[in-house]
């Protein structure tokens, strides 16, 4: 007989759980079951899985300016507050390229003006050559279009991305198409257009043009309206345009704010930088794949010719030099078109252990140790400056050079000084009320990074320049300077790279690659100012520490000026004399 299990009123723990027995099903259903789990899986319908041809249906070409409208911050959008900076600096940069082509000393107004709530209208106007009306819709109203990509001379703009972004971002936020004003002589018609950018066709779309009565005899006008944000600071407006003014000091810059406050920065040379010249790439920074292409599409008939023509410091015994160590059978009269991949891959191999000479540095213009210091005098107070010019240098056959100026002391309070009788006296150093990059003593150091004369405010911990700054010992010149930081002190450091290129890490250009070269060549020129600051920073205290010991000892003259005269019986006149004397050999010690 079966035994039966008891019932219980309540359930255990150790219970097998019970459940209802599943219907079969059948091997159609099963299938289908599968199939729309599957498509769950992948975010569809059920049975609308795709094909190569459907997926080749839904396929298109992007146009630039559509994608960077949906990726704007590539381009130095991401915020209000950097937007309206970025915004300046383009149009500024456009202004001061122009301005120098023509042999213009440039005059500059920015005006910042706020027309609703979170929008803000930036106008920028140069002095420059104008712009024909016939360029003004491509110029402005369309992207990757410009005069600089392919020319190898040192020039601000680069991409031919930046004005025309500034332009789509205002599109973009408020709506409202961008004003251009422009006139390109005395005697030529002022033109004024309202365009904006057709994104899906990267076209410039004009909505007006007409000849207006404009008071300026040359020069362009450009207004964008946006959503953004104005506020003062270390990353501002502000301190780009006083930056730039340091780092140009033949720009006369006028700045309005929202506020309708106004600043004026005057130049302080009247000559411009010298003309820079186009060269051709240099041998050592080509690479294999771009080597292929030039071979391809030159219209040189000899090998020998086209590395003459193609390339910089190449002349007919280098050429041939290159040519003998590389083999393959290639002589000087190889036709370049028809060099197959391995001849091409051994003429690079050979390119690359030929010595060449460095390229020109004409395509370059550095600022200049002497404009460099009266620009940071100009626009910083301190007690010490120092400015350093390294030789120029090659990366990626780019060449390149660096400048590294520094200001230390941070104005106000009480300083020492030696007089010229050789007496140490204090002084009380200059306020100013301009907005102050020189930090407090136990701040951080300010860094000034310049590239081709444009300040560089955003990303600084991915800069070469930060990277730079932060790896030179400054506690051997005198500065406290923490582990894996920068040092500490009332002082600014400022350092500009002039270049062909300068290689930024992404589109928006707020910070360099750290190429070994330029890292190289960074430390050099920050060193060579370190040890001229050690120098004063070691002086100073030497300055302080005698001051110290003389004002100690000179408590006690008077008094042993009446011992002597008890002990010898002096007149007073000769008991003051005797201090006097005691007094002028104090002071006379030391030199300084």
């Amino acid at each position: 007989m079966a035994r039966t299990k008891p019932q219980s009123s309540t359930p255990s723990l150790f219970d097998e759980p019970e459940f209802d027995e599943p219907e079969p099903m059948s091997p159609s259903k099963r299938k289908k079951k599968s199939a729309r789990a599957a498509s769950k899986a992948n975010g569809g319908q059920p049975g609308q899985r795709s094909d190569a041809t459907k997926m080749a249906a839904k396929q298109r070409e992007i146009s630039v300016s559509e994608f960077f409208t949906k990726n704007r911050h590539l381009l130095g959008f991401d915020s209000p507050l950097k937007a309206l900076l970025t915004t300046v600096k383009e149009a500024v940069d456009n202004c001061l390229d122009a301005c120098e082509e023509a042999g213009i000393l440039p005059e500059i107004s920015v005006e910042i003006t706020q027309t609703g709530e979170k929008v803000f209208r930036c106008a920028v106007e140069d002095n420059g050559p104008g712009i024909l009306d016939t360029q003004i819709g491509k110029v402005f109203g369309k992207l990757l279009y410009g005069s600089k990509f392919h020319k190898l001379s040192q020039s601000r703009g680069q991409q031919g991305i930046g004005i025309s972004a500034a332009g789509m971002y205002g599109q973009l936020t408020t709506g409202k198409p961008v004003r251009i004003c422009s006139r390109t002589g005395k005697r030529k018609d002022a033109h004024e257009f309202l365009l904006s950018i057709d994104t899906t066709r990267n076209k410039p779309e004009i909505h007006e043009s007409k000849i207006i009565d404009w008071d300026k005899d040359h020069g362009t006008r450009v207004e964008i309206e946006m959503e953004a944000k104005y506020q003062k600071g270390m990353r501002s407006v502000d301190m780009y345009l006083k930056q730039t003014a340091i780092a140009n000091p033949h720009l006369c810059l006028h700045f309005t704010d929202p506020a309708g406050e106004k600043v004026t920065y005057e130049r302080s040379t009247n000559d411009l930088p010298p003309e820079t010249i186009e060269i051709q790439p240099h041998p050592h920074g080509v690479e294999l794949g771009r080597l292929i292409t030039m071979l391809k599409e030159t219209s040189c008939r000899s090998l020998s010719g086209f590395l003459r023509e193609e390339f910089s410091r190449v002349g007919p015994t280098v050429a041939k030099r290159i040519i003998d160590s590389a083999g393959k059978g290639l002589t000087p009269k190889s036709y370049p078109t028809r060099i197959a991949r391995e001849e091409a891959a051994s003429l690079h191999k050979a390119i690359d252990e030929t010595k060449i000479s460095s390229p020109s540095t004409d395509c370059i213009a550095p600022i200049g140790e002497d404009l460099m210091l009266s620009g940071l005098k100009k626009e910083l107070e301190a007690d010490f400056y120092v400015t350093a010019t390294r030789p120029a240098a090659v990366y990626r056959g780019n060449p390149f050079q660096i400048e590294v100026g520094l200001a230390y002391g941070k104005p106000g309070g009480v300083g020492l000084e030696v007089t010229e009788t050789g007496r140490i006296r204090k002084k009380d150093k200059a306020r100013i009320a301009t907005l102050d990059l020189v930090g407090a003593a136990d701040e951080p150091i300010r860094v000034m990074r310049i590239a081709n004369r444009v300040p560089l405010l955003y990303q600084s911990s991915a800069c070469a320049i930060t990277k730079a700054v932060i790896a030179t010992n400054w506690r051997g010149y005198g500065l406290q300077q923490p582990r894996g930081g920068l040092p500490v002190g009332p002082m600014v450091v400022m350092v500009h790279i002039a270049s062909v290129w300068v290689p930024f890490t992404s589109e928006s250009k707020e910070a360099i690659a750290s190429y070994d070269e330029i890292l190289k060549e960074l430390k050099l020129g920050l060193q060579e100012c370190g040890r001229k600051l050690g120098t004063y920073i070691r002086k100073g205290k030497r300055l302080r520490r005698e001051f110290d010991k003389r004002s100690y000892i000179e408590k006690y003259i008077p008094h042993i000026g009446i011992a002597l005269q008890e002990i010898l019986e002096l007149s007073d006149k000769d008991r003051n004399e005797t201090v006097e004397t005691l007094e002028d050999v104090l002071h006379k010690s030391r030199n300084f």
